[in-house]
């Protein structure tokens, strides 16, 4: 998962060292932000953080340089629960005989990750246009779960252009989408119809999808054929 980098936490902007009190100042402009980001009401601006948390913007630019730096450093403490929310049930390789309850577990947990965090996500996925440090930490945030599919279909995840990498790369694309419109109040209050009946049965399918995946592959390699 991306990592803040030590030393923007030891430092501010202007490269001064943080003692308690910038460090606490710090912590309050991320707690504003996240009190923010728990209103889908309220627009997210630096400015707007600056006021919740009763700051200058001059202050907050010491610590941010932009919108982009700030929900990084929110997104960090997010991206470091998904080992416990869904990656650590990855790690040991599914049974075949309970494969397609283990694919649904993890569905159900990446869902429901998503909707606990959902407005710090989808501004991520929003936000990775043009930025290359969204970007970034959207690939450096799929790639364990990718290696870990690859891991289910027993495959390499050192393989890196091999058929088990495209597949594993396609599914946890294509179970992102469904999370990112199940989640998204904006795109499913605009819908004719809403969603949210079927979340279920989405979820459901998606997960049949992946273990009818994960059972090529592994039919593929105890036939020899990688």
């Amino acid at each position: 998962m991306p990592k803040v980098d030590s030393a923007d936490l030891s430092h501010n902007l202007l490269g001064q060292r943080l003692g308690r009190k910038g460090r606490g100042t710090r912590e309050r402009i991320i707690a504003a932000t996240e009190r923010l980001l728990a209103d889908p009401a309220t627009p997210l601006s630096l400015s707007a953080v600056a006021r919740e948390a009763s700051l200058a913007m001059t202050t907050l630019y010491l610590y941010f340089s932009d919108l982009t730096e700030l929900l990084l450093a929110v997104l960090d403490p997010i991206m470091a629960s998904a080992e416990e929310s869904y990656m650590a049930h990855m790690r040991t390789r599914w049974p075949d005989e309970s494969l397609g309850s283990h694919c649904l577990d993890f569905v159900n947990a990446f869902h429901d990750f998503w909707e606990r965090h959902t407005r710090a996500l989808h501004l991520r996925n929003s936000h990775t246009a043009g930025d290359a440090r969204m970007v970034e930490h959207r690939v450096a945030s799929a790639r364990p779960v990718i290696d870990l599919l690859i891991f289910q279909m027993d495959g390499d995840p050192a393989a890196p252009r091999s058929l088990r990498t495209g597949m594993a790369t396609a599914l946890i694309t294509g179970i992102e989408r469904l999370v990112t419109v199940t989640t998204d109040a904006d795109m499913t209050g605009n819908m004719p119809q809403s969603p949210k009946p079927n979340v279920p049965n989405l979820l459901q399918g998606q997960a049949r999808v992946l273990e009818l995946a994960i059972r090529d592959r592994r039919a593929s390699s105890a036939a020899g054929a990688g």
